[in-house]
């Protein structure tokens, strides 16, 4: 697969859930257009591998401790001087039915995709202001606009980030900062846990005929982050092969 165009070059990225899947992707992505890439998981020893095999700096942190995401963000802006792009890519998933779920597990769902996207785009925005611009880019998913059984707490989560996405975008478009969000449908860990024949169904009902690689979910991504979407902000962007039409 050729390497997209987009020159992202004396820019500096934080990616969360950077260790594997989508967020390994893109950040191989970003640093191959020239970004310096910190990537943020709370996986210290599969984030140490992931980084040295992408071309980033690993930063072991959980997304749910404030302090440790000011201390990831203060990490980035020492060692470059600046934060240009940020990708709210960590989530969670412990499915079950609405009636089961303890109290722990939705706050543990919640707090990774939600919440954690909130805290790293808070600590992200006085730099962002201070130069003028910022990208952010927010993973949300197609169960967040319609919902899935079993995943009324992965839903909530993802539903929130739409909206978080939209406001954020809103408050900050005029210090030159794009908030925008994609829903994906990529073959991740996540879907390899789906048993057969049940993931082969999900598969039929996508357009396209199959679920994206993570490198081509991570090319949309770059677009986002680049310079040339200066004026994209406040929308969700599928790729998704189509199975949201």
């Amino acid at each position: 697969m050729p390497e997209a165009t987009f020159d992202l070059s004396g820019r500096t990225a934080i990616v969360t859930g950077a260790a594997r899947g989508v967020g390994l992707a893109l950040s191989r992505r970003f640093a191959g257009a020239g970004a310096t890439v910190f990537m943020v998981d709370r996986d210290a020893d599969e984030l140490a591998a992931a980084a040295a095999e992408a071309g980033g700096t690993a930063v072991a942190a959980d997304v749910t401790s404030t302090e440790q995401v000011d201390a990831a963000v203060a990490q980035a802006v020492e060692a470059t001087g600046r934060v240009d792009v940020l990708v709210n890519n960590a989530g969670l998933l412990r499915d079950k039915m609405l009636w089961k779920i303890a109290d722990e597990d939705w706050a543990a769902v919640v707090g990774v995709s939600l919440d954690g996207t909130f805290r790293f785009t808070r600590a992200c925005v006085p730099h962002f202001r201070e130069r003028g611009y910022g990208r952010v880019i927010n993973v949300t998913s197609y169960t967040g606009l319609h919902g899935n059984v079993g995943q009324s707490a992965y839903a909530a989560a993802k539903a929130g980030i739409i909206g978080f996405t939209k406001t954020a975008a809103k408050e900050l478009a005029g210090f030159g900062i794009t908030v925008n969000a994609i829903s994906p449908n990529a073959h991740t860990r996540m879907i390899d846990s789906i048993p057969e024949p049940k993931r082969s169904e999900i598969a039929a009902l996508i357009p396209m005929g199959r679920f994206a690689d993570p490198a081509e979910i991570a090319d949309g991504v770059l677009f986002l982050a680049s310079e040339e979407a200066g004026y994209v902000t406040g929308i969700v962007m599928p790729i998704d092969g189509g199975v949201s039409m």
